[in-house]
């Protein structure tokens, strides 16, 4: 089939995958840009979890600024070897994460993060006002449900990438291991508000 420049150009942009990858991806999906978005995204969850066991002890400690100095953000991602944590998709990737602190102004890393009984204060307020009629399936999806939207709220990974709320944080870094094959977690992040405590999260 004719692979499209423009969808092979969209594609990079939106992923910061290699050629050959977009291509490979625009020829499984017969040219559908949101199939071919999904496929490099499972791509990269694969990957992400065929490397789970392996140490993230490089990476890259990104700052941002922002307005006149009245909010500042660091951000620690990290990554296998210093030649990834040197490339400049991993770099975007921390600036991406930084801007993503600085809009929506998260607790956790991580869901995991969350101390249990926070998940439970939640879970508790999560269960309130259900109507005990309805069935138990149902009961347990609005349960879900609620607790989804906390973390949404709350830890940096789950939340909407505030550039394309298609996307979640994960995926940009699963989007960046399929591209550059390596494990990539968020290690920690400060925000800093002037005149006000600071967010530190996994310190």
């Amino acid at each position: 089939m004719k692979i499209s420049l423009d969808t092979i150009k969209e594609l990079r942009e939106k992923t910061g995958a290699g050629v050959t990858m977009v291509k490979e991806a625009v020829e499984i999906s017969k040219g559908d840009l949101e199939k071919a978005l999904l496929y490099l995204r499972q791509k990269g969850i694969a990957k992400a979890e065929k490397r789970a066991d392996k140490r993230a002890d490089k990476g890259y400690i990104c700052s941002y600024i922002h307005g006149e100095g009245t909010l500042g953000v660091l951000v620690e991602l990290n990554c296998e070897t210093d030649f990834v944590a040197k490339n400049d998709n991993f770099k975007g990737l921390a600036r991406e994460i930084a801007l993503q602190v600085a809009s929506h102004n998260p607790e956790y890393v991580n869901i995991s993060d969350i101390p249990a009984d926070i998940i439970k204060r939640e879970e508790d307020l999560a269960k309130k006002d259900l109507d005990p009629k309805k069935p138990a399936e149902i009961t347990q999806k609005i349960i879900e449900g609620r607790m989804q939207k906390f973390y949404q709220d709350f830890v940096l990974t789950e939340q909407k990438y505030f550039k394309d709320e298609s996307k979640m944080v994960k995926d940009l870094i699963n989007d960046q291991i399929a591209v550059l094959g390596e494990k990539i977690e968020i290690g920690r992040f400060v925000r800093l508000v002037l005149g006000s405590s600071a967010t530190v999260a996994n310190l």
